[in-house]
C-alpha cells in the first residue's frame, strides 16, 4: 500500500503561483510514476503532469509552459509548481501513483485525498 498526502493548495489571484505538495509513504519503491489530476466542478478529471522512476515528464497542453513537475526522492515527494494561473486552472488537484508504465486513470493505483486551487480573476 501507499498512501499519499498533499499540501499546498489554496486561493490566488490571476497570474499567481503556487505550489503543490505530495508525500508518498508506504511501499514506495512499487511506483512507477506519480502524476497530478484534476477536476474542475462538473467536469471529469484530467492528467495535468506526470514524472516517472526515470524523471521523464509530460504535461496536459494546457499547462505546458507555465506548470512544473518534480520529485524529491530523499523526502519521497513530488511537486507541481504552477505559475501564471489563469481561473480555468481551479480546481480540486489530486496526488496519484501507478505501478504500470502507461498513465491513464483508469490504471491509476493510488490516489491523494485532494487539495482545492481556486484562482480569482
Amino acid at each position: 500500500q501507499v498512501q499519499l498526502v498533499e499540501s499546498g493548495g489554496g486561493l490566488v489571484q490571476a497570474g499567481g503561483s503556487l505550489r503543490l505538495s505530495c508525500a508518498a509513504s508506504g511501499s514506495i519503491g512499487s511506483i512507477n510514476a506519480m502524476a497530478w489530476y484534476r477536476q474542475a466542478p462538473g467536469k471529469q478529471r484530467e492528467l495535468v503532469a506526470f514524472i516517472t522512476r526515470h524523471n521523464n515528464t509530460n504535461y496536459a497542453n494546457s499547462v505546458k509552459g507555465r506548470f512544473t513537475i518534480s520529485r524529491d526522492n530523499v523526502k519521497n515527494t513530488v511537486y507541481l509548481q504552477m505559475n501564471s494561473l489563469k481561473p480555468e486552472d481551479a480546481a480540486v488537484y489530486y496526488c496519484a501513483a501507478t505501478q504500470r508504465t502507461i498513465i491513464i486513470i483508469s490504471l491509476i493505483d493510488y490516489w491523494g485525498q485532494g487539495t482545492q486551487v481556486t484562482v480569482s480573476s
